[in-house]
């Protein structure tokens, strides 16, 4: 049935179901011609049994009559109409209102819904886990990839770094465990050399095909250009733009692999300045140690800061910061928010550092003089800064891979001045 009519009704009277039943068929007979004659619709399958629930309260008869009716939504509003023309039940006076009529494909859909939303909740709670799956084969095959130390300078890699007639050379020990993760068991770090390749490194890649995978981000490109000056490189792969290989999954380190170019190739694709060779490092003759060179402190002033020429000497040895600036670092702590200042150290905007970057890269360039934040100075967060023109960077602490350091930046921390 498609639709059930529910009327509410009070006879002035005790009587029975029969005898309600009895005045409806008997009332509406004929009243609105044969087609709407209750018997022949039931024979039709086109209304369903009639059924009556009742009380009686006093000496009258209350209750509630359904009908269901298999007619489309017009002739089964007729038909609640010619209903409600039932005004005697026997010998008593009686009142029939219609209630509702209650769509039962609606109730159907509505249950079917939920039913389909339990049912898609158990196939997602079964979906497989990528990273269980390589775990249980890795425990199964007892081939689970496992982090050494390689060489004299103690290297990060993996177990088959040695065997493998391919080398896979990323930046640091994080990007060796997330490959290893992977099933990538040839792959060795540079760990903090970012110029000079280990010697380690360098006699490895003299007899294998030799893949530099490096972070999709300034310092990367620095560092490829930079390792391929001084050893032997096939090819060089890049993570995605603005990302690091140690957050990569299967899928993209795959693909970043299958992307990867030729160290020519990766070299003609720099702009002229970053293809340049590294420039030569003097270094200082056996036995004699070169004059320790003293990082400055950075300079509190007691009074209103003057110009910017005469307020940061970037390049130079000090950084002039106002003392309210200092105060407010203390009120910045614990609140995971950003100022912007202009040359003149007042407040441009106030921001939460997860929309830092975004804000960074809306702005204006040379709006913002310095920023101050409760959060890490990451490498793309330091690159955005320096494409803004900003000058001074302070944040609560540095991220551990910022490989390239724009010299028209200054970074400090939170600990550097409080």
């Amino acid at each position: 049935m498609k639709y059930l009519i529910k009327a509410r009704f009070e006879v002035d009277g005790k009587v029975d179901k029969h005898d309600i039943i009895g005045a409806v068929f008997g009332q509406t007979e004929g009243l609105l011609g044969s087609e709407f004659d209750l018997e022949d619709l039931q024979e039709k399958d086109k209304i369903g049994r009639v059924q009556v629930e009742f009380k009686h309260v006093g000496n009258k008869t209350m209750g509630v009559l359904q009908v269901p009716s298999n007619l489309d939504r017009v002739e089964t509003a007729i038909v609640a109409a010619m209903l409600e023309t039932v005004d005697r039940v026997g010998p008593y006076s009686a009142r029939l209102i219609v209630e509702e009529i209650k769509d039962l494909r609606a109730e159907k859909i509505k249950v079917i819904v939920e039913r389909a939303k339990e049912i898609l909740k158990k196939i997602r709670e079964g979906e497989p886990d990528i990273k269980e799956v390589i775990r249980q084969v890795e425990a199964e095959t007892g081939r689970v990839p496992r982090l050494i130390e390689y060489g004299p300078e103690r290297l990060p890699a993996g177990p088959d770094v040695e065997s493998s007639d391919t080398l896979i050379i990323v930046e640091g020990r994080a990007d060796v465990v997330n490959l290893l993760k992977y099933g990538y068991t040839n792959v060795v770090a540079l760990e903090g050399a970012k110029e000079q390749a280990p010697e380690t490194i360098r006699r490895l890649a003299q007899t294998k095909k030799v893949i530099l995978f490096v972070d999709g981000d300034r310092g990367g490109e620095l560092i490829a250009s930079n390792i391929i000056g001084n050893v032997k490189v096939d090819y060089v792969a890049r993570a995605p733009r603005g990302r690091e290989v140690e957050q990569l999954t299967g899928r993209e380190i795959a693909k970043a692999l299958s992307e990867m170019v030729t160290a020519e190739e990766f070299m003609k694709s720099l702009k002229p300045e970053e293809a340049k060779p590294p420039a030569q490092v003097t270094m200082p003759e056996a036995g004699v140690t070169p004059p320790a060179v003293e990082e400055p402190k950075p300079q509190v002033e007691e009074a209103q800061p003057p110009p910017q020429a005469e307020a940061v000497a970037v390049e130079t040895v000090t950084v002039a910061i106002p003392r309210n600036v200092v105060a407010d670092i203390e009120k910045l702590k614990g609140t995971l928010e950003a100022v912007m200042y202009d040359s003149s150290w007042n407040e441009i905007s106030r921001v939460k550092v997860k929309d830092l970057f975004a804000s960074l890269q809306s702005l204006e360039p040379g709006k913002a003089f310095a920023i101050v934040f409760d959060g890490i100075v990451t490498q793309r967060l330091l690159e955005a800064a320096a494409e803004k023109g900003v000058s001074i960077l302070v944040g609560a602490r540095l991220g551990g891979k910022l490989s390239f350091k724009p010299p028209s930046v200054r970074v400090l921390t939170f600990n550097d001045l409080t």
